[in-house]
């Protein structure tokens, strides 16, 4: 467990290079995600920033630099895109396009199932993104809602396509992919069986996957225990509800076929009259040259072409930009959030100091059963009782945006999504004088004129 430290000593920010890094977004095993500020232009990009230690210790170094050389030629409208890399002497920094629009998981966990017109368009966007990979021999072997994000105009973008090392992917020696599945809904049963699979295939299951959750608001394939699952998915064991079209259940039966040596293949999706009907062809951005010199610098030891790390000494603050990418009044997620109580992600606003909104947390938080580690401003509460998806960890950073006005953060890590709901309403009620305005209130001051 970490002590907190005072609130002058808060974060401080980081400068890599010409970018100004802000708040984190994601994390993984391999990979911490933090929203950037191009100090040049002042674009903002996803860092996604790779542990030189934890890579070599993993022995992925020269399995990532390859993938990230393949990466930096793709250039998809529905891809997200790879800008650059940079390395320390400790780190990797990957330079991405950050896309504002949420993930498509988040529409459907919200307002349930699409309407076929709109399914039927983001399918197409995403057969058409993985085509052009597969045609770059760039598999993802990842695909799911989760990793289908949408930019401000609703287009579809995927992301981690290619780099299949930051996940739990390894090769072994007959050269053909094997996993371990952290996420086996959207798995091939040849994954599964874990006998070696081709990746093309294996991510046009994943497509079938996706496109009978867009239609039907649900899995395919679920089940609480895992071989049951298992044998659901080798057996392709689903049924397409009742309000499915002729056609979508004629092609998801197609996809989904367990057998991976008649399973049809992407130009055949293409070609079907389902498929076809209002497609549009993707429109190229102006393609630019890609160098591949900043890859091999990243991942070298001469410190010559190291970036330069700098840390300011001031809070750790939210910007403008910062604000408006948590702020759903401002994001495409509001236009289907109609239920409010499967959001994953909550935050207020506190005028108190922020050791004491940390204590605070932690006092209130300790009682409902949670164990506790902090470190700074951040904090990680886990609930070791498992509850109806496991166990329940939220992850909680307190930001500061003026002098003594502070963002609380609070996201779900792991667990079931109402329980988080249930479990904040419980903690809210607890922090009544420590919480200034909650999430709907800051979104109403932050559109106010």
């Amino acid at each position: 467990m970490y002590r907190a430290k005072r609130a002058a000593s808060l974060k401080a920010k980081r400068r890599v290079g010409k970018y100004e890094l802000g708040r984190t977004i994601g994390e993984g095993t391999f990979a911490k995600v933090r929203i950037a500020k191009n100090l040049d232009n002042g674009d903002h990009v996803a860092v996604k920033i790779l542990d030189k230690a934890k890579v070599h210790k993993n022995r992925l170094a020269e399995q990532i630099r390859r993938e990230i050389c393949t990466m930096k030629l793709i250039q998809h409208p529905n891809v997200v895109r790879l800008y650059e890399v940079m390395g320390s002497k400790t780190r990797i920094y990957i330079v991405l396009e950050f896309v504002m629009g949420g993930e498509l998981h988040d529409i459907i966990a919200t307002s349930g199932r699409l309407k076929e017109e709109e399914a039927r368009r983001y399918f197409q966007q995403l057969i058409n993104a993985v085509d052009y990979c597969h045609s770059r021999g760039v598999y993802h072997r990842d695909l799911k809602l989760e990793n289908l994000l949408l930019d401000v105009a609703g287009n579809l973008k995927i992301s981690d396509f290619g780099l299949s090392a930051l996940s739990d992917q390894v090769k072994q020696n007959d050269g053909l992919l094997h996993t371990t599945c952290g996420t086996p809904n959207y798995v091939s049963p040849e994954v599964i069986d874990d006998k070696g699979y081709d990746g093309a295939l294996a991510d046009l299951w994943s497509c079938g996957v996706i496109l009978f959750v867009l239609l039907a608001g649900c899995l395919p394939f679920e089940d609480d225990n895992i071989a049951s699952l298992y044998k659901k998915i080798s057996e392709a064991q689903f049924t397409c509800p009742s309000w499915f079209s002729a056609g979508a259940k004629r092609l998801i039966n197609r996809i989904l076929d367990p057998n991976p040596s008649t399973r049809i293949t992407i130009p055949q999706v293409q070609k079907d009259p389902w498929f076809k009907k209002g497609y549009k062809q993707p429109v190229f951005y102006e393609q630019c040259q890609a160098s591949l010199d900043d890859v091999d610098a990243a991942f070298g030891d001469s410190e010559e072409h190291h970036v330069t790390e700098e840390m300011e000494g001031q809070p750790a603050s939210m910007n403008a930009f910062e604000l408006i990418s948590m702020n759903k009044g401002l994001n495409l997620d509001n236009f289907f959030e109609s239920d409010k109580k499967y959001k994953r992600e909550t935050r207020f606003t506190s005028q108190c100091p922020p050791k004491e909104i940390i204590d605070r947390i932690e006092e209130a938080a300790k009682p409902l059963g949670f164990d506790i580690q902090k470190k700074n401003y951040k904090m990680l509460m886990e609930n070791p009782k498992a509850g109806r998806k496991g166990n329940l960890n939220v992850e909680t950073e307190v930001f500061q945006v003026a002098p003594s006005l502070h963002v609380v953060e609070l996201k779900k890590a792991k667990g079931d999504t109402l329980e988080f709901q249930n479990f904040y309403k419980t903690l809210s009620t607890e922090l009544k004088d420590v919480v200034w305005a909650c999430d709907d209130e800051i979104q109403d001051r932050s559109s106010s004129p």
